[in-house]
């Protein structure tokens, strides 16, 4: 360490000695039952060199284990995490975050210089109410567009995640499923991801994911105004269950009169209509890609006209502007009927009357009468012809005796 434990009772007097480590919520873990381990004056601080108390826990099942990085004054100075040095209030790099508001704040590097500006801030921060920053970053405006757009409202614990184990890449693990680390392929060692350090990140300079943040920032989208001047309704999604009508209420009423709110609860959204086209588009101007209400980020959009919202509605979506999946089972649609029924055809099987009978193999009756066939009705009255020559006449063959034979059968 940089000072030792001896004499020299005025360095002692700076070192730190704290109860509870200053952490994010991703850091900390989902599990509120955590159990940590305290090292008092375990290591000194990777930013001022000063020792101070190391906290060390475990934030959840087959995560890696956490440690304090930095002392809790510079991370007062920056309000950052002690572990993962991004800001505890938008979850965003020191470097995006002092972008966005405009800060430049040089700090000292050389060690004599950083251990009197960690004293006065020290300072100052007992001699606060301990609500706002010290220096600079207290003194700043209002967040910007861009800072609030960028926020993150939920936890990452998938950086909680156990590093890469490098005997697997090596093709040398034989732990199995029982190894701590993870068993997957290590990203590209060009990528500038994999190049990080901790003293940049804390100074906001060169910081690689800063710089991604921010392309992102400069490419998010715009919502385009409608052509139709007579809409005035917004479409608000991502409500959640608990969100009510009165909390979006509380939030748009600043930017117009409001003439209905409409709850679809199915859904997860509602409909905020306006009385004026001008309080719909400074509600968009300052709520799209910015809204967050009870930690939610909610989607704005420009409702549809009646028109249009019914056009898409039988183009495969609904009303509320959702798509509408086919059933599955169900049969395809049927052929549209004829339009006269002169035009209906008599081809009952669906045969195509292009192909002739032969070539579908069907053996059609032929149209001519057997030979000696007479219909019933034009049968002669009278005795039966006598039989030609050269035919043997049986008497059971007489149509009388026939009949009869018939009706006697029948009889019994």
């Amino acid at each position: 360490m940089a000072t030792s434990l001896g004499s020299n009772t005025y360095n002692r007097q700076n070192w730190e000695d704290s109860d509870f480590p200053i952490l994010c919520q991703t850091c900390l873990g989902e599990n509120p039952y955590i159990r940590m381990t305290k090292e008092k004056y375990g290591k000194e601080c990777k930013i001022c060199a000063r020792p101070f108390t190391v906290f060390r826990w475990c934030p959840g099942v087959r995560m890696r284990f956490k440690k304090t990085e930095v002392c809790q004054t510079c991370s007062k100075m920056k309000n950052v995490c002690q572990t993962c040095l991004l800001d505890l209030e938008y979850g965003l790099p020191i470097q995006v975050r002092d972008t966005s508001l405009s800060i430049r704040d040089d700090m000292p590097r050389s060690d004599v210089n950083k251990e009197y500006y960690a004293q006065n801030m020290e300072r100052q921060i007992q001699n606060s109410d301990g609500t706002r920053p010290p220096g600079i970053l207290g003194k700043s405006q209002n967040p910007s567009d861009m800072l609030i757009k960028l926020a993150r409202t939920t936890p990452y614990y998938k950086r909680n995640r156990p590093h890469i184990c490098s005997f697997w890449v090596k093709g040398e693990c034989k732990r199995g499923e029982e190894c701590p680390y993870r068993h997957e392929k290590p990203t590209d060692p060009e990528d500038p991801l994999a190049d990080q350090n901790i003293k940049d990140r804390y100074y906001g300079i060169n910081d690689p994911v800063a710089d991604k943040l921010l392309k992102r920032a400069s490419t998010i989208p715009r919502l385009e105004l409608p052509e139709d001047k007579s809409i005035t309704t917004l479409y608000i999604g991502g409500l959640g269950e608990n969100l009510t009508d009165s909390e979006l209420r509380n939030h748009f009423y600043q930017f117009g009169e409001i003439r209905t709110i409409t709850l679809v609860e199915r859904q997860q959204c509602a409909f905020v209509q306006f009385a004026t086209r001008q309080g719909a588009e400074l509600a968009v101007e300052k709520s799209f890609n910015k809204l967050i209400i009870n930690g939610l980020r909610l989607v704005v959009k420009w409702g549809r006209a009646q028109a249009a919202r019914g056009q898409e509605a039988t183009d495969g979506f609904s009303e509320m502007g959702t798509r509408l999946h086919p059933v599955p089972g169900l049969p395809t649609a049927l052929p549209p009927p004829p339009a006269l029924e002169e035009e209906a055809s008599a081809n009952y099987f669906n045969l195509d009357p292009s192909v002739s009978p032969a070539f579908m193999n069907i053996s059609l009756p032929p149209n001519t009468p057997a030979p000696g066939f007479v219909p019933p009705m034009f049968q002669p009255v009278g005795p039966p012809p006598p039989p030609p020559p050269g035919h043997i006449h049986y008497p059971s063959q007489d149509p009388q005796r026939m009949g009869a034979h018939a009706t006697v059968r029948h009889s019994d």
